[in-house]
């Protein structure tokens, strides 16, 4: 069982179809700012609004900081999303917003770079951290909100098992306006349905 109060992220890792995802290191940093950098414009239409210093060293420490924080109190659960063969560097996905007692959820959420899109990476990484959020985590619901004009998204969801709840509108500000967003939600019961069916 990983430890999720020591101070520290785990140094554990989840192996899938073709990648793994393992919680963010310093030693990440140069990737992470490579690939978000040469990622810009293809991230930006689906992120909050990134400051000037968004794909630099210093963004980097801030997030690690925020990751290790969120750790620490079992409330976020970052990872970063690694090429089997590679070991390079893809995107990320992460599990936020986790609420004990009687909700036992959380919401996930992604971001690949763009020389890695639509190669079924992220649809292994979305079933990874699925099994992170119930098997481990012991969660009962995992939520997920993307725009409703984000195809790409809601087809991998879909993929995953999500089931579309509705419309919440002017739910968060990505790149700078407040957008509606279609909720999704999957439920531990519903993994184990579909794992009964093959």
């Amino acid at each position: 069982m990983w430890q999720f109060l020591s101070g520290k992220m785990p140094g554990g890792r989840f192996d899938g179809a073709g990648i793994y995802i393992r919680p963010p290191h310093p030693r990440d940093i140069g990737q992470w700012v490579e690939l978000r950098r040469t990622s810009g414009a293809f991230l930006i239409p689906w992120e909050p609004a990134w400051p000037p210093d968004a794909a630099t060293p210093a963004a980097f420490r801030r997030r690690f900081r925020r990751f290790r924080e969120e750790w620490r109190a079992g409330c976020g659960f970052a990872f970063f999303i690694f090429e089997q063969d590679s070991d390079r560097l893809v995107g990320g996905i992460t599990l936020s917003n986790v609420r004990r007692g009687v909700a036992q959820s959380g919401s996930i959420g992604y971001w690949i770079g763009e020389p890695f899109a639509r190669l079924g990476y992220m649809s292994v990484a979305v079933d990874l951290m699925l099994t992170f959020a119930f098997e481990t985590l012991g969660l009962y619901r995992v939520e997920a909100a993307c725009l409703p004009h984000n195809a790409a998204s809601r087809g991998l969801l879909q993929k995953a098992g999500f089931r579309e709840e509705g419309l919440a509108r002017k739910y968060l500000c990505i790149n700078g306006v407040w957008q509606d967003h279609v909720t999704h939600a999957i439920l531990r019961a519903d993994r184990s349905v579909r794992s009964s069916r093959g």
